[in-house]
């Protein structure tokens, strides 16, 4: 199997179990090893007061596209820690896309960088998460 391949096995079957982001619509796709991209449209109830989309659904859509590009290489890798820094407000209706590109993976710890933007390409956040492998299998 191709590192592209057991990328996408790897997707595939944390997509399967991943509820989190099944119930906010969060899709993935263009998985290969160390990238992956996830869309999620902003719905009505994730705005908050300000009458913007929560941050935290913009950090978790930006979490979600870094946690498959973290687990391409078939071992359970979980984040260590992360950040995000936000550019723009996002409002109810936008469809955001949150590319993640790895940066550096040496033993068990990786970086990842995730730029969130609207489908019409404006960047809204810039996010950056650091890995940690558990040294197990994520494919059974």
């Amino acid at each position: 199997m191709s590192p592209d391949e057991t990328a996408q096995r790897c997707a595939d079957t944390m997509y399967a179990a991943d509820r989190a982001s099944q119930a906010l619509g969060i899709a993935t796709s263009d998985v290969t090893a160390g990238r992956a991209t996830a869309a999620m449209t902003v719905r009505p109830d994730m705005v908050n007061g300000h009458d913007i989309c929560h941050g935290g659904y913009v950090f978790t859509l930006a979490d979600t596209a870094f946690a498959f590009a973290c687990n391409t290489y078939d071992e359970v890798t979980v984040a260590a820690g992360a950040d995000i820094t936000f550019l723009e407000p996002v409002r109810a209706g936008d469809e955001l896309v949150a590319e993640a590109v790895e940066r550096a993976r040496r033993g068990r710890s990786g970086l990842y960088d995730v730029t969130v933007r609207t489908a019409g390409g404006r960047v809204v956040a810039e996010f950056r998460g650091r890995s940690r492998s558990l040294g197990e299998p994520l494919l059974r």
